[in-house]
Protein backbone atom coordinates (compact mmCIF):
# COMPACT_ATOMS: atom_id res chain seq x y z
CA UNK A 1 0.00 0.00 0.00
CA UNK A 2 1.56 3.38 -0.94
CA UNK A 3 1.95 5.65 1.72
CA UNK A 4 1.97 9.44 1.30
CA UNK A 5 3.00 12.25 3.77
CA UNK A 6 1.05 15.36 3.56
CA UNK A 7 2.70 18.41 5.36
CA UNK A 8 0.62 21.00 6.47
CA UNK A 9 -3.23 20.58 6.66
CA UNK A 10 -4.60 23.73 5.76
CA UNK A 11 -7.53 24.14 3.04
CA UNK A 12 -4.93 22.51 0.06
CA UNK A 13 -3.60 19.48 2.91
CA UNK A 14 -7.00 18.63 4.22
CA UNK A 15 -8.42 18.00 1.10
CA UNK A 16 -5.55 16.11 -0.53
CA UNK A 17 -5.53 13.71 2.37
CA UNK A 18 -9.93 13.19 2.43
CA UNK A 19 -8.77 11.48 -1.41
CA UNK A 20 -5.79 10.40 -0.81
CA UNK A 21 -7.60 8.51 2.25
CA UNK A 22 -10.82 8.03 -0.16
CA UNK A 23 -8.40 6.43 -2.92
CA UNK A 24 -7.15 3.86 0.00
CA UNK A 25 -3.86 5.35 0.39
CA UNK A 26 -2.22 5.54 3.97
CA UNK A 27 -1.30 8.92 4.98
CA UNK A 28 0.97 9.96 7.75
CA UNK A 29 -0.05 13.88 8.31
CA UNK A 30 1.72 16.70 10.44
CA UNK A 31 1.06 20.23 10.98
CA UNK A 32 2.24 22.48 13.92
CA UNK A 33 -1.20 23.90 14.69
CA UNK A 34 -4.10 21.39 13.37
CA UNK A 35 -4.78 17.88 14.43
CA UNK A 36 -4.51 15.36 11.96
CA UNK A 37 -7.54 14.09 10.35
CA UNK A 38 -9.26 10.84 11.61
CA UNK A 39 -8.22 7.67 9.17
CA UNK A 40 -4.40 9.10 8.75
CA UNK A 41 -1.18 8.44 10.96
CA UNK A 42 -1.07 11.00 13.58
CA UNK A 43 2.72 12.53 13.60
CA UNK A 44 4.67 15.02 15.56
CA UNK A 45 6.93 15.75 13.73
CA UNK A 46 7.58 16.29 10.13
CA UNK A 47 10.68 13.71 10.54
CA UNK A 48 7.85 11.39 11.99
CA UNK A 49 5.72 12.17 9.21
CA UNK A 50 8.67 11.56 6.83
CA UNK A 51 9.41 8.25 8.12
CA UNK A 52 8.43 5.12 5.93
CA UNK A 53 7.06 7.54 3.02
CA UNK A 54 6.83 7.01 -0.47
CA UNK A 55 6.29 9.83 -1.70
CA UNK A 56 5.47 13.43 0.50
CA UNK A 57 3.36 16.35 -0.36
CA UNK A 58 5.24 19.33 1.14
CA UNK A 59 1.97 22.07 1.17
CA UNK A 60 2.96 23.72 4.25
CA UNK A 61 3.46 27.65 2.98
CA UNK A 62 6.69 28.89 1.06
CA UNK A 63 8.15 30.62 4.22
CA UNK A 64 8.49 27.06 5.75
CA UNK A 65 8.82 25.03 2.85
CA UNK A 66 12.71 25.00 3.44
CA UNK A 67 12.32 24.55 7.09
CA UNK A 68 10.18 21.31 6.50
CA UNK A 69 12.65 19.95 4.35
CA UNK A 70 15.36 20.38 6.62
CA UNK A 71 13.41 19.08 9.76
CA UNK A 72 12.84 16.29 7.74
CA UNK A 73 15.44 15.67 6.41
CA UNK A 74 17.07 13.18 9.41
CA UNK A 75 14.02 10.38 8.53
CA UNK A 76 13.35 10.95 5.25
CA UNK A 77 13.73 7.50 2.81
CA UNK A 78 16.39 7.43 -0.12
CA UNK A 79 13.77 5.78 -1.83
CA UNK A 80 11.19 8.61 -1.67
CA UNK A 81 10.17 11.63 -3.59
CA UNK A 82 9.67 14.92 -1.86
CA UNK A 83 7.07 16.94 -4.03
CA UNK A 84 7.22 20.79 -2.86
CA UNK A 85 3.00 21.38 -3.64
CA UNK A 86 4.05 25.01 -2.51
CA UNK A 87 2.82 28.12 -4.24
CA UNK A 88 6.53 29.58 -4.33
CA UNK A 89 9.47 31.08 -6.40
CA UNK A 90 11.29 28.62 -8.46
CA UNK A 91 14.26 29.96 -6.66
CA UNK A 92 12.64 29.25 -3.33
CA UNK A 93 11.49 25.45 -5.07
CA UNK A 94 15.45 25.19 -5.59
CA UNK A 95 16.40 26.01 -2.09
CA UNK A 96 13.96 23.39 -1.06
CA UNK A 97 15.80 20.53 -3.21
CA UNK A 98 19.20 22.37 -1.64
CA UNK A 99 18.15 21.18 1.92
CA UNK A 100 17.65 17.68 1.10
CA UNK A 101 20.60 17.32 0.24
CA UNK A 102 20.65 14.86 -2.62
CA UNK A 103 18.64 12.67 -0.50
CA UNK A 104 15.86 11.07 -2.13
CA UNK A 105 14.09 12.27 -5.40
CA UNK A 106 12.79 16.06 -5.56
CA UNK A 107 9.50 16.96 -7.40
CA UNK A 108 8.51 20.90 -8.30
CA UNK A 109 4.61 20.41 -8.39
CA UNK A 110 2.73 22.85 -8.98
CA UNK A 111 -1.37 23.57 -8.63
CA UNK A 112 -2.73 25.12 -11.50
CA UNK A 113 -6.24 25.78 -10.62
CA UNK A 114 -7.46 26.38 -7.15
CA UNK A 115 -8.26 23.13 -5.03
CA UNK A 116 -11.67 23.47 -3.27
CA UNK A 117 -13.98 21.64 -5.30
CA UNK A 118 -11.38 19.64 -7.20
CA UNK A 119 -8.79 18.11 -4.25
CA UNK A 120 -6.43 15.70 -5.74
CA UNK A 121 -8.18 15.99 -8.82
CA UNK A 122 -6.96 19.40 -9.14
CA UNK A 123 -4.21 20.30 -12.53
CA UNK A 124 -0.93 19.73 -11.48
CA UNK A 125 2.41 20.42 -13.17
CA UNK A 126 5.83 18.71 -12.59
CA UNK A 127 8.98 19.30 -13.40
CA UNK A 128 12.46 17.64 -11.71
CA UNK A 129 13.97 14.28 -11.02
CA UNK A 130 11.23 12.97 -8.79
CA UNK A 131 8.39 14.26 -11.42
CA UNK A 132 7.79 11.40 -13.01
CA UNK A 133 7.41 8.73 -9.72
CA UNK A 134 5.08 11.93 -8.16
CA UNK A 135 2.75 11.81 -10.87
CA UNK A 136 2.64 8.06 -11.12
CA UNK A 137 1.66 7.87 -7.60
CA UNK A 138 -0.55 10.63 -7.34
CA UNK A 139 -2.01 9.49 -10.91
CA UNK A 140 -2.82 6.36 -8.73
CA UNK A 141 -5.20 8.19 -6.68
CA UNK A 142 -6.70 10.50 -9.31
CA UNK A 143 -4.85 12.94 -9.94
CA UNK A 144 -3.93 14.81 -13.37
CA UNK A 145 -0.29 15.39 -13.45
CA UNK A 146 1.36 17.05 -16.53
CA UNK A 147 4.98 16.43 -17.06
CA UNK A 148 7.26 18.91 -17.85
CA UNK A 149 10.33 18.13 -19.44
CA UNK A 150 12.72 21.03 -17.60
CA UNK A 151 14.71 21.29 -14.44
CA UNK A 152 13.54 22.36 -10.30
CA UNK A 153 11.74 25.60 -10.71
CA UNK A 154 9.78 24.85 -13.98
CA UNK A 155 6.74 24.00 -12.65
CA UNK A 156 6.75 26.50 -10.66
CA UNK A 157 7.60 29.08 -13.10
CA UNK A 158 4.55 28.06 -15.90
CA UNK A 159 2.16 28.53 -12.62
CA UNK A 160 3.41 32.29 -11.52
CA UNK A 161 3.62 33.56 -14.71
CA UNK A 162 -0.40 32.39 -15.56
CA UNK A 163 -0.97 33.77 -12.19
CA UNK A 164 0.66 37.60 -13.22
CA UNK A 165 -2.04 37.26 -15.79
CA UNK A 166 -4.88 35.85 -13.56
CA UNK A 167 -4.24 37.82 -10.68
CA UNK A 168 -3.45 40.46 -12.39
CA UNK A 169 -6.96 41.06 -15.06
CA UNK A 170 -8.53 40.66 -11.73
CA UNK A 171 -6.58 43.42 -9.44
CA UNK A 172 -7.27 45.15 -13.11
CA UNK A 173 -11.24 44.54 -12.56
CA UNK A 174 -11.45 44.83 -8.49
CA UNK A 175 -9.66 48.59 -8.80
CA UNK A 176 -11.64 49.71 -12.00
CA UNK A 177 -14.92 48.61 -9.99
CA UNK A 178 -14.01 50.35 -6.65
CA UNK A 179 -13.60 53.61 -8.80
CA UNK A 180 -16.70 53.09 -10.30
CA UNK A 181 -18.59 52.61 -7.36
CA UNK A 182 -17.09 55.61 -6.01
CA UNK A 183 -18.38 57.80 -9.12
CA UNK A 184 -21.72 55.96 -8.95
CA UNK A 185 -21.21 54.30 -11.90
CA UNK A 186 -20.79 50.66 -10.70
CA UNK A 187 -23.75 48.68 -12.76
CA UNK A 188 -22.30 50.56 -15.97
CA UNK A 189 -18.59 49.49 -15.01
CA UNK A 190 -19.49 46.30 -14.55
CA UNK A 191 -21.62 45.27 -17.71
CA UNK A 192 -18.90 46.75 -20.18
CA UNK A 193 -16.11 44.68 -18.33
CA UNK A 194 -18.82 42.03 -18.57
CA UNK A 195 -19.21 42.43 -22.27
CA UNK A 196 -15.53 42.78 -22.56
CA UNK A 197 -15.01 39.17 -21.55
CA UNK A 198 -17.07 38.04 -23.43
CA UNK A 199 -16.07 39.36 -26.75
CA UNK A 200 -12.58 38.46 -25.74
CA UNK A 201 -10.70 35.38 -27.59
CA UNK A 202 -7.24 34.19 -29.12
CA UNK A 203 -7.00 37.00 -31.10
CA UNK A 204 -7.44 40.24 -28.25
CA UNK A 205 -4.04 38.90 -27.21
CA UNK A 206 -2.32 39.94 -30.54
CA UNK A 207 -4.50 43.26 -30.34
CA UNK A 208 -3.39 43.98 -26.84
CA UNK A 209 0.10 43.84 -27.07
CA UNK A 210 0.63 45.04 -30.74
CA UNK A 211 -1.86 47.92 -29.67
CA UNK A 212 -0.13 48.83 -26.43
CA UNK A 213 3.35 48.85 -28.63
CA UNK A 214 1.64 51.33 -31.23
CA UNK A 215 -0.35 53.89 -29.27
CA UNK A 216 2.17 53.92 -26.23
CA UNK A 217 2.55 57.50 -25.96
CA UNK A 218 -1.22 58.10 -26.23
CA UNK A 219 -2.17 55.88 -23.73
CA UNK A 220 0.14 56.37 -21.14
CA UNK A 221 -0.91 59.76 -20.86
CA UNK A 222 -4.49 58.39 -20.87
CA UNK A 223 -3.39 56.24 -17.74
CA UNK A 224 -1.93 59.39 -16.06
CA UNK A 225 -5.42 61.07 -16.63
CA UNK A 226 -7.46 57.73 -14.90
CA UNK A 227 -4.99 57.64 -12.24
CA UNK A 228 -5.47 61.42 -11.21
CA UNK A 229 -9.33 60.54 -11.38
CA UNK A 230 -8.73 57.37 -9.04
CA UNK A 231 -7.17 59.58 -6.79
CA UNK A 232 -9.63 62.28 -6.87
CA UNK A 233 -12.18 59.64 -6.00
CA UNK A 234 -10.00 58.26 -3.40
CA UNK A 235 -9.27 55.00 -4.48
CA UNK A 236 -5.53 53.97 -4.68
CA UNK A 237 -4.32 53.65 -8.47
CA UNK A 238 -2.13 50.73 -8.07
CA UNK A 239 -2.84 49.26 -11.45
CA UNK A 240 -3.40 52.56 -13.47
CA UNK A 241 -0.45 53.49 -11.92
CA UNK A 242 1.77 50.28 -13.15
CA UNK A 243 -0.11 50.34 -16.00
CA UNK A 244 0.84 53.92 -16.52
CA UNK A 245 4.66 53.10 -16.24
CA UNK A 246 4.51 49.96 -18.63
CA UNK A 247 3.54 52.46 -21.47
CA UNK A 248 5.84 55.09 -20.66
CA UNK A 249 8.64 52.23 -20.58
CA UNK A 250 7.20 50.99 -24.05
CA UNK A 251 7.17 54.62 -25.64
CA UNK A 252 10.87 55.29 -24.32
CA UNK A 253 11.81 52.06 -25.78
CA UNK A 254 10.29 52.77 -29.27
CA UNK A 255 12.08 56.42 -28.96
CA UNK A 256 15.73 54.74 -28.86
CA UNK A 257 14.74 52.32 -31.23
Amino acid sequence: MTVIAVLGLGEAGSAFVADLLTAGVTVRAYDPAVGAPPGTVACASEAEAVAEADLVLSVNSADDSVEAARNALSRFPATAVWADVNSSSPERKREVAAALDGRGRFADVALMSTVPGQGIRVPMAAAGPGAAEAARLLGAAGASVELIEGEVGDAAARKLLRSVFYKGLAAAVLESLAAARAAGLEEETRAEIRRELDRASAATLDRLVEGSHRHAVRRSHEMAAAAEMLTDLGVPPRVAEASRDWLTDLADLAEQD
